[in-house]
């Protein structure tokens, strides 16, 4: 039988640990929609230079900007990470498909999703309850049965 009894409450330094976190993508990203909302040249630059037009940067903008905000509200945080998480995916494709170097551009992109959801993952309870850590080989929760 199903119940809905909220999760248990998040200890005051895991939430603030949570938030820091949280703030590094925030103000990136944030950062990033508002140059491509700005059409500012070194932006421009970047989408020629990714093969996309400078018609992109506009419409990009927007809805990071948008992903941004979900994420930075608490009631639609989830939603946000999922969102931010499908946006970073794009980036990353893109820059297989242009060739660019592995660890600094190919995975920055995996990176800020790593901090987007460790973030949330620190200061949403729920998702502790989704994604339970577990320790391996510290208890056997099945005894063995040996005579």
């Amino acid at each position: 039988m199903p119940t809905n009894t909220p999760p248990a409450p998040i200890p005051a330094r895991r939430l603030w640990a949570g938030r820091t976190l949280s703030v590094l993508p925030v103000l990136f990203l944030a950062f990033d929609a508002v140059a491509k909302l700005m059409r500012l040249p070194p932006v421009l630059e970047a989408c020629a230079k990714l093969g996309y037009s400078e018609n992109v940067a506009g419409p990009l903008g927007i809805t990071l900007l948008t992903c941004v905000v979900l994420y930075a509200v608490p009631r639609t945080s989830v939603l946000g990470a999922i969102l931010l998480t499908g946006y970073l995916g794009g980036a990353v494709a893109t820059h297989v498909r242009v060739g660019d170097p592995l660890f600094s551009h190919i995975l920055f992109p995996t990176y800020v999703a790593a901090l987007v959801w460790g973030g949330l993952y620190l200061r949403d309870a729920r998702l502790g309850v989704l994604l339970p850590f577990r320790t391996i080989g510290l208890s056997n929760p099945t005894p063995s049965k040996e005579a």
